[in-house]
């Protein structure tokens, strides 16, 4: 029975996220973004959408931000990815696209996982989905986007 309440209320409180995925849950402030990666020389800035469930769409994604980050430089462009509704399952751990992912991090591409989205897959799953380690956790895609764009990211959904 207790358990049974705790585990809900554990993912809720986003506790049962995995303990390899950084995560913004706690201190999330629209006002001031923050980042995994620092990019202080970054002179472009972009944020893309990544909301259906279509492995080729991912690719299409991130070739083409292998492509701005071979074409501006790793260091003058900022690159976060933000996924949420179908387009999660893009990182979770068993990805298709899992190693890319890993790949274009380590160049300073940062991946966002939205929270309420887990939520709604734990419901189904009976637990939290495993995320590719790379992922970073926000509460929400949608209000990330906005921050984002608040503090002028352009916004690109291919």
């Amino acid at each position: 029975m207790i358990s049974s309440f705790l585990i809900p209320l554990a993912m809720l409180l986003g506790m049962g996220v995995a303990s390899a995925n950084v995560s913004m849950l706690h201190d999330f402030n629209f006002a001031h973004p923050k980042f995994i990666h620092a990019l202080p020389f970054a002179t472009h800035k972009l944020v893309v959408q990544v909301s259906q469930d279509n492995p080729a769409r991912w690719t299409l994604v991130l070739n083409t931000s292998q492509n701005l980050l071979n074409f501006f430089g790793q260091e003058k462009i900022q690159i976060v990815i933000v996924a949420f509704g179908p387009g999660l399952k893009m990182l979770v751990a068993n990805s298709p696209v899992a190693k890319t992912i890993a790949a274009m991090n380590a160049e300073g591409v940062e991946f966002d996982a939205c929270h309420n989205t887990m939520l709604q897959m734990a419901k189904k799953l009976g637990h939290l989905p495993k995320l590719v380690p790379s992922a970073v956790i926000v509460p929400a895609g949608i209000v990330r986007i906005m921050q984002l764009e608040s503090h002028g990211f352009d916004y690109v959904k291919p």
